[in-house]
């Protein structure tokens, strides 16, 4: 018996990365899946390997009309729709504040985040008439702290944190829950991608990321697409039915502040500094 059996899901950016594994761990836990995602090749493989469970469905989410198409595949399909992953992501315009491109920002944000706000939209009617639904939507520990992303990329995160907030206390009237997830240093392709690598390229760099990502923060590994996974199944699922307007930070304690090693290293400094003549 699964944690999901009898649900229904939509899973956008689900053909790679966070999304990929997140749509394996809810078939596995008794799921039907659509599986959103412009990434045709790899949509269409993983929805092949899990045989009937998910279906494939093209979905750019700059494109409104896309994403309800996604939502209304669910329920004609599967009958009925109990949670909206909004995962879709990409790393967006970075540089200088005065380097800003009005194209690049326009395009960073359709995806960060007027997609999030174009899901919740269209999902909000379907799980109203039901009286129930968990939506879920990927943020960033970027949008909690600065630092650890680009600005607007961070700005994004950071609205879309706000938005779960105001929108729960709309739609928990309704039985619906509206939450996220913050993560930390996550291996998946996003980085790859945004320096403009092949699938091929970015799959040999992924040990370097995970070496690169273990020392970042006290819990001494990369963070996995599985750990996110984990958490949104647990968003999904009825063990989290009092749970709303949240955001659910999993980034092995990188958010926290300073690592105690770094905090030990700078206190000797400042002890050897003070001491000498």
């Amino acid at each position: 018996m699964g944690t999901l059996d009898g649900k229904v899901a939509v899973i956008t950016g689900g053909a790679s990365g966070i999304g990929a594994a997140t749509v394996r761990l809810f078939v596995r836990e008794g799921s039907k899946v659509v599986i959103a995602d412009i990434l045709d090749e790899q949509g269409k493989k993983l929805a092949a390997e899990l045989e009937g469970a998910a279906v494939y469905q093209h979905t750019d989410v700059s494109q409104e009309s896309e994403i309800k198409a996604a939502l209304d595949l669910a329920v004609t399909r599967f009958g009925r729709l109990d949670c909206l992953f909004n995962n879709a992501g990409l790393g967006g315009i970075s540089g200088m504040i005065e380097e800003t491109d009005t194209a690049q920002f326009d395009a960073t944000m359709a995806v960060l985040f007027r997609a999030v706000v174009l899901g919740i939209k269209h999902v909000a009617p379907i799980m109203k008439r039901q009286g129930s639904g968990s939506i879920i939507s990927t943020a960033s520990v970027a949008g909690l702290r600065a630092g650890f992303g680009p600005h607007v990329y961070s700005a994004a995160k950071a609205a879309v944190i706000h938005l779960t907030k105001s929108v729960a206390m709309e739609l928990g009237e309704s039985g619906v829950r509206v939450n996220c997830i913050c993560p930390g240093a996550i291996v998946t392709p996003i980085f790859g991608r945004h320096f403009g690598l092949s699938e091929k390229e970015i799959a040999d760099k992924t040990p370097l990321l995970n070496q690169a990502f273990s020392i970042v923060q006290p819990i001494r590994r990369a963070g996995q697409p599985e750990d996110i996974a984990r958490a949104a199944l647990w968003l999904a699922s009825d063990a989290s039915s009092f749970v709303s307007g949240h955001e659910l930070v999993v980034d092995g304690a990188l958010s926290n502040g300073r690592g105690w090693s770094e905090a030990q290293a700078g206190t000797e400094l400042m002890r050897a500094a003070l001491a000498a003549k």
